[in-house]
């Protein structure tokens, strides 16, 4: 190779070198102001309230036995009727009272059961539901029922398929209002954080909306329900 040859091959190594400096660099310096834009905080915000149901549905479950059969069905009848009777003279409409089919067991048949002869052959579970959106009256008509047991109906207790359920059904309505109060709160919470931390609160980088939940407020009062929903939102922070 000749002499400048070598000096314009050491010339382009030397320029080459220099431009991979140079980039290296201004990406380096672009890394760190990337990462000094990068800099955020993460909050969440919490929205609770607490609304009425607004829907009620009541089965009203009793139960009978006999060893007569059409005796038995005679009695689910007549307490039947008993319980209509109860619920439309309190005020409920006939198109809120729902009648199932009675459940018959015949004891004899079940050969499994090794206990003493039961002291009668056929037992029934009857249900009468209440499906009404007057929470409060409804209520009120429950704690009567004692005058139905006066008459010598047996109530079911404890049957889990049989518990009072309450609905809420304005999920949809309220769950603007609360997103924006949940994104609010979260915001006075990164707004402290950057004060506190001597920042600057920039724009919303991601925020992401939890889901709702509702639940009872307390085992006394299952037809209060409260509704919780917590956003989390992360805000661009700078100098």
């Amino acid at each position: 190779m000749s002499e400048s040859g070598k000096i314009n091959s050491l010339t382009l190594g030397v320029f080459v070198f220099l431009g991979l400096f140079s980039l290296g660099y201004l990406l380096s310096n672009a890394v760190i102001r990337y990462k000094e834009y990068e800099r955020t905080v993460t909050v969440k915000g919490l929205s609770e309230r607490e609304y009425t149901a607004d829907i009620v549905i009541w089965p009203i479950e009793f139960t009978a036995a006999d060893n007569n059969l059409e005796k038995l069905y005679g009695t689910i009848d007549r307490n039947t009727k008993d319980i209509r009777m109860f619920l439309e003279k309190a005020g409920v409409s006939s198109s809120e009272i729902t009648v199932a089919s009675p459940s018959i067991t015949d004891k004899s048949a079940q050969l499994y059961d090794n206990r003493s002869k039961a002291d009668f052959r056929y037992a029934a579970l009857q249900t009468v539901t209440v499906y009404s959106k007057n929470i409060d009256f409804v209520r009120k008509i429950m704690g009567r029922m004692s005058k139905l047991g006066k008459k010598g109906i047996v109530f079911s207790r404890g049957n889990y398929q049989a518990q009072t359920e309450y609905i809420f059904t304005r999920l949809n309505e309220i769950k603007p209002e609360m997103i924006e109060e949940a994104t609010k709160k979260a915001r006075e919470v990164a707004e402290k954080f950057a004060s506190d931390s001597q920042s600057t609160l920039g724009k919303i980088r991601k925020a992401s909306q939890g889901q709702f939940s509702i639940s009872v407020r307390d085992k006394n009062n299952p037809h209060i329900k409260k509704i919780r929903v917590v956003s989390t939102v992360s805000y661009y922070l700078s100098d």
